[in-house]
C-alpha cells in the first residue's frame, strides 16, 4: 500500500514537472518572441521589411538602419548626457531616498507620522505641467543639466519601499552600534546600508530605467540647449524625421539617406538601442530584485 502511494506520488511529481516545463516554455516563447522580432526587423533591409513576414530571423541582413541612426550628429552628445544623468540621478536618488527612509524608520523621530503623511500625499496630488515648468524657470534650472536630476531626487514610493525594508531589520543592531559609540550617520552608513543591498539594488534599477528612458523633460526644458540633449530625445527626433520624410520638401544629406529607410525599421532599431544597456545591467541586479521587492513590501 505504501509502495503504491509512493509510486503515485512519484508519478504525480513527474506529471507536474512536465506540465510546469511546458508552461514555462510557453511563457518563455511569448516573452522572448517580441524582442527577437524587433531585433530581426532592425537588422533587415527596409525595402524588404515592407513586404512583411519577418519573424525571428532577418530575411535580408543589413546594418544600414543602425548606421543611419548613429550618423546623426547629436547622438554622441545625447548618449553621454543620458549616461551621465542615469549615473548621477541613480546615485543621488538612492542616497536621498535611503537617508529619508532611515530617518522615518526611527521610532524616536517625532515628526515621523507627519512627514510620512506629507510624502504619501505627493503620490496622489501633483501641481501639473504648467506650474512645474514655472517652478523650474524660477529655480533657473531650464537650460541646465540639473533639471534632469533635482526635480525627481526624492520619490515617495522609493522612500516607503526602503523604509519598510529597514523596519524589518532588528532594531537591536542600531542599539548595539550606539553602545559602541556610533552616531546616527555611522549607523546609517555602516550598519543600515550594507543590510539594504537587495532593496537598494531594486530601487537603483527603477531609477536607472526611469532616467535612461526619459526624454520628455529634455523636450520641455532643454530643447533649445543642444549641449544638454539626451539620447532618447535625439532618437525621437530621428524617428519623427523618418516618419515625416514623405512630406518633406527640402532634404539635407540626412533626410536623403533616410528616404530609403522605412519608419518601421528605424523604430525597431531605436528600440534595440535604448533597450540594450538596460538588458546588460539587469542580470547583475536581478538576484536582488525579487527579494528587495518582497521584503520591502512586507509592511505598508
Amino acid at each position: 500500500m505504501a509502495a503504491n502511494k509512493a509510486f503515485n506520488a512519484t508519478r504525480g511529481d513527474k506529471i507536474f514537472d512536465i506540465c510546469n516545463t511546458i508552461v514555462m516554455l510557453m511563457v518563455l516563447v511569448v516573452t522572448l518572441y517580441p524582442f527577437l522580432n524587433v531585433l530581426a526587423i532592425s537588422l533587415n533591409q527596409s525595402t524588404d521589411t515592407v513586404r512583411g513576414g519577418i519573424h525571428i530571423f532577418p530575411r535580408a541582413f543589413t546594418l544600414e538602419n543602425y548606421a543611419t541612426i548613429f550618423q546623426y550628429q547629436g547622438l554622441l552628445t545625447g548618449a553621454w548626457i543620458s549616461v551621465l544623468r542615469t549615473v548621477i540621478g541613480t546615485v543621488l536618488g538612492l542616497l536621498s531616498a535611503s537617508m529619508l527612509a532611515f530617518t522615518l524608520s526611527r521610532v524616536d523621530f517625532q515628526a515621523r507620522k507627519f512627514i510620512s503623511t506629507f510624502l504619501a500625499l505627493t503620490m496622489y496630488v501633483t501641481a501639473g505641467l504648467v506650474p512645474t515648468f514655472l517652478l523650474m524657470r524660477d529655480l533657473h534650472l531650464i537650460g541646465t543639466f540639473w533639471v534632469y536630476v533635482l526635480p525627481g531626487i526624492v520619490s515617495a514610493f522609493n522612500v516607503f519601499i526602503i523604509r519598510s525594508f529597514i523596519d524589518g531589520l532588528p532594531y537591536a543592531l542600531q542599539e548595539s552600534a550606539k553602545l559602541d559609540g556610533a552616531n546616527d550617520f555611522t549607523i546609517y552608513w555602516k550598519v543600515i546600508l550594507p543590510l539594504c543591498k537587495p532593496v537598494l539594488a531594486t530601487i537603483a534599477l527603477f531609477l536607472a530605467v526611469g532616467q535612461w528612458n526619459s526624454w520628455f523633460d529634455t523636450y520641455l526644458y532643454n530643447a533649445s540647449s543642444p549641449e544638454w540633449t539626451t539620447l532618447q530625445y535625439e532618437l525621437m527626433k530621428v524617428l519623427q524625421q523618418s516618419t515625416q520624410q514623405s512630406g518633406a520638401v527640402n532634404a539635407n544629406d540626412m533626410a536623403k539617406q533616410m528616404a530609403s529607410i522605412s519608419p518601421e525599421s528605424i523604430r525597431m532599431a531605436i528600440t534595440i538601442v535604448v533597450t540594450l544597456p538596460i538588458l546588460i545591467v539587469y542580470p547583475f541586479l536581478q538576484k536582488y530584485f525579487v527579494s528587495g521587492m518582497t521584503l520591502g513590501a512586507v509592511k505598508a
